[in-house]
This record gives structure tokens, sequence and C-alpha cells, in this order.
């Protein structure tokens, strides 16, 4: 009897477990389909609203300003994959009329696809020759405590951002250095803390290169457009390098210090196990012609001949049997022509925004309204853009899409109220790198929070948010300020009202 009225609760239990599913899993159908739903109504009330609202903008200005609509809402409230909508952006410009085909196969042909092309191929030869994990555990072997292998990862993962251009990229390079250094310390807190140093650091530090990023090539196009300002290589570094460092640094002592006890900082290491990495070519020979690259970047300006130019030679010698052992068709497995093509296409789509009036045409408005409701200085300009940029990784997951976004809509509509156009696009570019509050707002993070080992959760990210997010937004504002200023990049406009847009 006992059994039967056992088999009788497990059943009953079985299905009251079933039905709660089912209930929640209709729950979430429903919620999805309601989404879907008022993002679709929201698409169509406000393309409406705009082709036939706007009757003092330009037909070709309507259509870029709705197909920009478009995307955004597909970005924020339909969650569609970042790539496919910023392509399906592109081809309806073209369709539309807004721009010229022709526009869209330039873009494709463009400077910055072909210097992200050839800076994949030069990453994807130091992630096969297995030289970036051998030189990243070489570098940590020699840290005696647990506190100087955090400074000195701190420093090697900084130094990678000049040299692979995409955050995901670096942190699969990055990974096995991971894995290494906290099997050989063997402490958990320890491994939490480094799961949480590693792509913290991959994505503070990708501001301090032109490369480090996609968004980085969207601000400099925008900069050279909008504010006449041409960014090369030396200067992105030379503006954006301090930053990276001071707020890498800055995340190294919090994670110590919020997820460490002072024990654990005190540990004496041993040298990682090393792996059977591929040793193939000439290790020096790589080293030198990824160097003479970096060096060639730094100094266009001596040789005249353009960054990508100077990434395609690199990429061609590195990519050859007699240097690296890896020749060029294997190397272009590493290219991520997602990014390439989400890139073209952003950029089509800023373009279309410039040359049909309808950027203009929302900074005009927006600095009308603002001008009403709020005066503001240059103080609380550079607070404003800080802010939202930093946050807007809450609800655009994707930093190419962000800037693209951020751009048009934040940073040029501020520049009207007594800020220069080139240091809010550069300053939102910046703050756009920040994503560490929530797991999915950026790939590193999934990367180091989903290995096989215990690492961190989302709690622990939302503890180093609380403290580093107010001190970010801090920094880029002082930055904005007082240190860029003195390297050519003015916050204060000439004349507020203009912008060469």
């Amino acid at each position: 009897m006992q059994h039967i009225i056992g088999s009788a609760a497990l059943t009953s239990s079985a299905n009251a477990n079933s039905a709660s599913l089912e209930a929640r899993s209709g729950r979430t159908v429903d919620a999805r389909t309601l989404e879907s739903v008022a993002g679709l109504l929201l698409m169509g009330t406000c393309g409406f609203a705009i082709i036939y609202g706007l009757d003092s903008l330009a037909m070709h200005g309507r259509l870029s300003l709705t197909v920009f609509v478009g995307v955004l809402v597909s970005w924020v409230v339909l969650r569609l994959p970042d790539m496919p909508v910023a392509l399906a952006g592109a081809l309806a410009l073209v369709v539309s009329g807004a721009v010229e085909e022709a526009t869209l196969f330039a873009t494709l042909g463009n400077e910055i696809v072909w210097l992200l092309i050839a800076a994949f191929v030069m990453a994807s030869v130091l992630r096969k020759t297995g030289l970036a994990e051998r030189l990243s555990v070489a570098v940590l072997s020699r840290c005696k405590t647990v506190a100087g292998a955090f400074w000195a990862a701190t420093l090697v993962i900084s130094a990678t951002a000049f040299v692979i251009p995409s955050t995901s990229a670096r942190a699969a390079i990055l990974l096995p250095v991971f894995l290494a250094t906290s099997q050989a310390i063997a402490r958990p807190a320890v491994t939490k803390g480094l799961a949480l140093l590693f792509p913290s650091v991959i994505l503070l530090s990708a501001c301090a290169s032109l490369t480090g990023a996609g968004a980085h090539m969207i601000a400099a196009d925008f900069m050279k457009r909008v504010g006449g300002v041409e960014i090369d290589f030396a200067l992105w570094a030379v503006l954006g390098a301090p930053f990276a460092l001071a707020t890498s640094l800055l995340a190294c002592g919090l994670i110590q210090a919020l997820f460490l006890t002072s024990d654990d900082r005190r540990v004496a290491i041993t040298r990682p196990p090393a792996r059977d990495l591929p040793r193939s070519g000439n290790e020096a020979a790589v080293l030198a012609v990824v160097g003479g690259t970096v060096l060639a970047w730094a100094t266009t300006g001596l040789h005249g001949q353009s960054v990508a130019v100077v990434a395609m030679i690199g990429a061609m010698l590195s990519a050859t049997k007699c240097v690296s052992g890896v020749p060029l068709k294997e190397a272009l497995k590493g290219v991520e022509w997602n990014l390439l093509l989400f890139l073209a296409a952003t950029l089509l789509i800023g373009e279309a925004l410039l040359t049909s009036g309808a950027a203009r045409y929302v900074i005009d408005h927006a600095l009308a309204a603002l001008r009403d409701g709020l005066p503001l200085g240059p103080w609380t300009i550079a607070f404003v853009a800080a802010l939202l940029s930093s946050l807007a990784h809450v609800v655009i997951t994707s930093r190419t899409a962000r800037a693209g976004v951020l751009i048009p809509v934040l940073a040029l509509p501020l520049a009207g109220l007594g800020a220069d156009p080139s240091s809010l696009i550069f300053l939102t570019a910046i703050g756009s790198g920040f994503c560490q509050t929530l797991m999915v707002s950026a790939k590193p993070l999934v990367v180091f929070g989903t290995t096989e080992a215990p690492t961190f959760a989302q709690a622990d990210l939302l503890r180093l948010a609380a403290w580093l997010l107010p001190a970010f937004i801090a920094l880029l504002v002082i930055f904005a300020m007082f240190v860029w200023p003195e390297v050519g990049l003015t916050f204060a406009a000439a004349n507020p009202t203009q912008g060469n847009v």
C-alpha cells in the first residue's frame, strides 16, 4: 500500500512539475510573442510616421531614417542577430533607392574592411603557431605571487590589443593561458578572480588600438566626415592607450580587493604547466613581422602608406610557410567574416544618414528640444555622453552596433550644445566599450564564464560592475576634459551650433 501511495505521489508530483514547466513555457512563448508583436508594431508605426510625417526632410533622408529605426528596433526589441539585421538594412537602402548599388559594393572594399582582414590573418598566425600563448605563459611564469600574476596578466592582455583586432579572438587565444595559470595555482577564489580579470581587461584595453574593435573604425569614419579629424593608428593609441591602461589596472585592483583575500594574493605560484603547442616556422621572424607592422602603423606619416596597405603586407609576410609555417589559405580561416560584413553594412547605414540629410535633421530637432529644456555645459555634456554610452550595452549587446547607433543619436546632437563633435564621437566610442554588467553583453564574458572549471556567476559580474562602472565614467569625463585636449582633441567647440554633417 505504501508503495502504491508513494508511486501515486511521485506520479502526481511529476505531473505537477510537468504542468508547471508547460505553464512556464507557455508564459515564455506568450512573452516572446507579445515582444515580437510590440516590436513589429513599433517598427511599422515609426516607419509610417517618418515617411508620411517628416515632409520637410527629403525622401532619401526619410528612407534612411526609416531603415535606421528599423535596424535599431530589430536589435533592441526583437533581439534579432546583429549581422543579418545590419545587412538587411543595407540592402533595404539599396532597394529603396536611398543609396546607389555601387555604394554598397564600394563599402565592402573600404580600407577599414581590408585593414581588419589583414589584422585577422596576423592574429590567426599568432594563434595557430601558439606564439601568443607561449609568450604569455613565459611572462606569467616569472611572477612569484598571485598578486604579481594578476598585474602581469593585465599588462600582457592589454598589449595584445595592438595586434589582435577582435575581443572574441583575444579571448580564444588567451583562454588556454587562463586555464594553465588557474590550474597551477589551484585555488577557487583565484580561479574566479582570473576568470573575471581576463575578459575585463580584454574589453577595457580594446580602446587602446584603432584595430581593437570594429566600433573604433566607425568612430574614425564619423570623425573624418563630421569633424574633419583624420585619426590614424598612432594618434588613436596616444589618446586611447593611457585610458585603456588606467581602467585595466583599476579593474585588476578591484577584482583582487573584491574577490581575493590577503592570503590569496600572497600565495606563491609555480610555473604553469606547459602545453604541447605547435612549433612551425621561424618564431623570431613572426615576431619581427608583427612588430614591424605595428611600428609601420604608428609611423604612417613618415612613409606615406595607409594602415590597410601596411597590414596587408604584414599579413602576406606572416602567412607564409617559410616564416610561420602557416599558409595564407589556412590563416584566412581565422578571419571573422561575420564581423566584416556587419561592419561594412553599419558603415553604409551611417553614410546614408549623413549624405541624405537625415542625421542633420535629427540633430537640429534634438538640439532644439535640449536647448529649451536642458541648458548643458561642457562638464554636463561629457557626463551625459559617458553615462549613456557606458550603459548602452544593457540594451544593445554588440559594440559595433552601439557605436553605429550612439554616434548619430547621442554624440552628434550633444556636440551642438558646446562640444567638439570629434571629441564627443571619440568619447562615445570609448564609453561603448564598457560591457561588464551582463554575461550576454560580450563574447569574452561568455567564453570565460562558461568554461568547464567553475569560474564566476552573473552576481559576481554585477558586484564588479557596481564598483567599476562609476569609476569608469568618472575617468572617461576626466580624460575628455583634461587629458585628451593636451594631445589635440579639445572638448569645447569653437562654434557649438555648427556641425559638418
